[in-house]
Formats: structure tokens, C-alpha cells, sequence
């Protein structure tokens, strides 16, 4: 097979994501599912030459703000891209958005979902 129609490889990185689309009625039938809102911070998370980036929905850095998340991620293959929620559990378990926004005053487990 000539070089030329060897399939050109893909370098991940920050793809934008799709944001809330408001509706009178949820959409009904097969090709439609339904998941839980966490209430976090959506992140984007993608490798790429060894390294994991984590970028918030407006392409702003979260690495150095989430260690942790990064270094849970490093073993996903090169060229991988994630959309995910950051999420702070308070004391019973729960997602809490104020935790979350406080976590570096707190103890609270920081979760990738």
C-alpha cells in the first residue's frame, strides 16, 4: 500500500462540547437517552503524546486545579478525549456544587464522571 493511503494519524485534543439545548418536553423514543445531571464542573480530559489535558467547557486549564483527576487519568491511551463532570461528594455521598467550589477548604472526594 503506497504511504500516501496509509490513514493519517489523529492527535486528541480539546474538542468543544455540546452544550444545553432547551426544550418544552424531554424527547421521547429509542435514538433519545436520559442521564442524571451531576452538578460539577464539565471537563474536558484528553491525552496526547504522554500527557493528559484538562480543560474546562471554555477551554480554560483545570490540571494544576485537579491533580489528582490527571493522575487518575494518565494511564487512558494516547490520543484519547473524555466529557466529564468534576464532582465534590459532601459528607452523605452526594454531589454538592458548594463543596466543589470549596474543595481546597475541605477534605471532600473530587470524582471525574
Amino acid at each position: 500500500m503506497p504511504k500516501s493511503d496509509l490513514p493519517r494519524r489523529l492527535k486528541a485534543s480539546f474538542v468543544e462540547p455540546m452544550l444545553l439545548q432547551r426544550c418544552a418536553e424531554l424527547p421521547d423514543g429509542k435514538p433519545w437517552l436520559i442521564e442524571l445531571k451531576l452538578d460539577g464542573f464539565r471537563a474536558i480530559a484528553f491525552k496526547t503524546g504522554g500527557n493528559v489535558c484538562l480543560r474546562s467547557r471554555n477551554n480554560k486549564d483545570f490540571s494544576d486545579r485537579y491533580p489528582n483527576i490527571v493522575a487518575g487519568l494518565s494511564s487512558m491511551p494516547d490520543d484519547t478525549v473524555i466529557d466529564g463532570e468534576i464532582v465534590a461528594l459532601d459528607e452523605s455521598g452526594r454531589p454538592s456544587f458548594n463543596v466543589l467550589q470549596n474543595h481546597g477548604s475541605s477534605q471532600a472526594p473530587i470524582l471525574y464522571y
